[in-house]
């Protein structure tokens, strides 16, 4: 009898210590590892009973992670560039124990470098790197659609991909921004010559109306005395000269008979 209460007593110790259960925290998954055989299901969140000094339970991190580094890879014309990506990421929740099992626990250093880079350094090189420049938005989609293309298969999900920076050499980038300034410096030249001719030709376009209009009071002027008369009175200030010769008085025709 005593042996039985010692027994049981032991195995209620080893049942109630650490090594009778654990727990997967929230974020996270368990992979149930018995005598070093990975079991054949993902474990959920919560409580659970193991089999002392032969089971063991590894938690793996479930939850969206970020990985920011960077990659050196070639443009279309050969500029060297130096890509500031970053990327989330997460697993499968129903895949932790084949991953577990096929990769091993630091799967996320194993998959993500080789796929990433290879993915940024084919697409980049499909540009040169003027264009690429303005065709950010575009290679960041292709970028990330081929990394998870790529990923998929290892049952890791990504949700967002970032092109952060683009950074070519010095010698590069001041030849590039040369030739943005000539760029613009062309265009505003241009447009200075087409405000010159426009000016010029609104000033021709002036200058006709002008003298066709003056054609026109002369001819109207020439053809009819009292116009003339009228043209006259519309300019007189209203003073009469000082001295007269003969009929000198303003639109006063003494001559004229009654």
């Amino acid at each position: 009898m005593r042996t039985y209460f010692l027994a049981l007593a032991a195995t209620l110790a080893l049942l109630t210590s650490g090594c009778a259960y654990d727990i997967v925290d929230a974020g996270h998954r368990g992979v149930s590892i018995i005598n070093g055989k990975v079991g054949d299901v993902t474990l959920d969140e919560g409580f659970y009973w193991k089999i002392p000094f032969i089971e063991s339970i590894k938690e793996i991190d479930v939850r969206t992670l970020k990985w920011e580094a960077d990659a050196y890879c070639y443009t279309k014309d050969v500029q060297k560039a130096k890509i500031r990506f970053a990327l989330n990421y997460n697993l499968k929740t129903d895949k932790v124990h084949t991953i577990f099992q096929e990769v091993g626990p630091d799967w996320a250093q194993t998959l993500l470098p080789q796929v990433v880079e290879h993915s940024i350094k084919s697409v980049i090189g499909q540009w040169d790197a003027v264009d690429l420049v303005s065709a950010r938005e575009k290679a960041r989609e292709e970028t990330q659609a081929m990394i998870a293309g790529a990923l998929k298969d290892k049952h890791i999900i990504v949700t967002n991909f970032s092109l952060n920076n683009i950074d070519y050499e010095d010698a590069f980038e001041k030849a590039v921004e040369s030739k943005v300034v000539a760029i613009q410096q062309a265009i505003e030249s241009k447009n200075k010559t087409v405000q010159i001719e426009e000016e010029s030709k609104q000033k021709v376009i002036s200058a006709k109306a002008e003298a066709e209009s003056m054609r026109i009071r002369s001819q109207a002027l020439s053809q009819n005395r009292s116009l003339v008369e009228y043209e006259a009175v519309q300019k007189w200030d209203g003073k009469l000269p000082q001295y007269m010769l003969g009929n000198s008085v303003p639109f006063i025709n003494l001559s004229s008979k009654p």
